[in-house]
């Protein structure tokens, strides 16, 4: 299983059709998990009834078979996240686990079926938390729904030693904690200096410099994911003040990281981002609002295809769910409507948002009840 990345799309470039999509809700845990590979096979007719209305039965067999060997693997079933989006092709087989549950989908197609995942990796809810104290670092990331640690790339330091190595100063004092929370006064016994030598600061500074500028490098400006620092108030202090990460929120969470569950991570963690992405759904409705009253914007469907092939669509917000059945022509804009259950008819929503990311614009898939209008999608033009 691989995780779902913004570049999730050039793992499925070049597909042939017919093309797979699959889309169910997943659990971590036992006794949820044992209705998830049910539910797979529930799904997996639905791509072979779809498909048996255009293709032979050999051709049908061989594009299932990956499908079949992923639904017997007991190992795989018992490892999963919250999400899973499986695209087969042929010669082409990706499945991708997710933080978010993901609404039961089966569709075949001349492309894949992406917008769900485009909702996942949407910058507006999506955020990473660095944990850090004197000697170490974790990072997480996830959404209003989920948080997970995650591997630092490599090029990032995990520890003091990791940064500094032999130039470290001298040794430094390790900390254990008794009794819960070393930030909440008096939970930490630390053993060696007394207090902190000038050498042990300017450690302390270097490491924090060596962790800002991998971070930035290797997980903010690819991701562009607004960035919340979980540490204690002094280490707080020293990071942001050599800090030049423009991703870095200016609140962050002012506890030692270890000494948080991740549930108590996510919550807190939201609690700082959940105005930021308020503030950016209301802004990006009150701009498709006046663009369209201005003729500088659209929320027809025919309009916005026709603006999209010409690279004319700055920004598109398409409804969360909504799927409009038909074929787009990437060349012209022209759409044809049609009938979801033909394996050889696409979601147009789903293919115009590829056309517009594909022509520089940016998409924003947006809750149904934050969508103003009754189309299921709005346009901002960029002239």
């Amino acid at each position: 299983m691989t995780p779902l990345t913004p570049d999730f799309r050039a793992a499925l470039a070049d597909a042939q059709p017919p093309c797979l999509s699959l889309y169910q809700p997943t659990h971590r845990h036992h006794p949820q998990n044992q209705q998830d590979p049910i539910r797979f096979g529930n799904l997996l007719k639905e791509l072979e009834q779809s498909l048996q209305q255009k293709y032979p039965a050999d051709e049908v067999a061989q594009l299932l078979k990956p499908f079949q060997t992923l639904a017997g693997d007991a190992q795989f079933w018992n490892h999963t996240r919250d999400g899973l989006a499986v695209f087969g092709a042929s010669g082409l087989f990706q499945v991708f686990g997710t933080q978010r549950p993901l609404p039961e989908l089966a569709v075949v197609a001349e492309s894949f079926h992406t917008k769900p995942l485009r909702r996942l990796l949407q910058t507006a809810d999506r955020y990473q938390v660095l944990g850090l104290t004197r000697d170490a670092i974790r990072l997480f990331e996830g959404n209003r729904d989920a948080l997970d640690e995650i591997d630092p790339a490599p090029g990032v330091p995990r520890t003091l030693t990791d940064a500094l190595g032999e130039e470290l100063t001298e040794p430094h004092s390790t900390v254990a904690s008794y009794g819960g929370d070393a930030g909440a006064g008096g939970g930490a016994m630390h053993h060696g200096h007394g207090g902190k030598s000038p050498e042990v600061e300017i450690d302390d500074e270097r490491f924090f410099r060596a962790v800002d500028r991998a971070i930035t490098e290797h997980h903010s400006q690819p991701s562009g994911l607004p960035l919340i620092l979980a540490a204690l108030p002094e280490h707080q202090a020293l990071f942001r003040e050599v800090s030049t990460n423009s991703a870095l929120t200016e609140n962050g969470i002012t506890k030692n990281p270890d000494a948080l569950s991740i549930e108590e991570l996510r919550d807190q963690a939201w609690e700082i981002l959940e105005p930021q992405y308020r503030a950016r759904l209301e802004k990006l409705k009150e701009d498709a609002a006046y663009a369209s009253s201005q003729k500088q914007g659209s929320d027809d469907l025919d309009e916005v295809a026709t603006a999209a092939a010409a690279g004319r669509v700055g920004t598109l917000l398409l409804e969360a769910g909504r799927r409009l059945p038909g074929r787009l022509d990437p060349q012209t804009g022209q759409v044809q409507r049609g009938d979801l259950d033909d394996p050889q008819v696409d979601d147009m929503l789903d293919d115009l948002a590829d056309l517009v990311a594909e022509m520089g614009g940016e998409v924003v898939v947006v809750p149904a009840e934050e969508m103003s209008g009754e189309t299921g999608l709005a346009a901002v033009y960029r002239y």
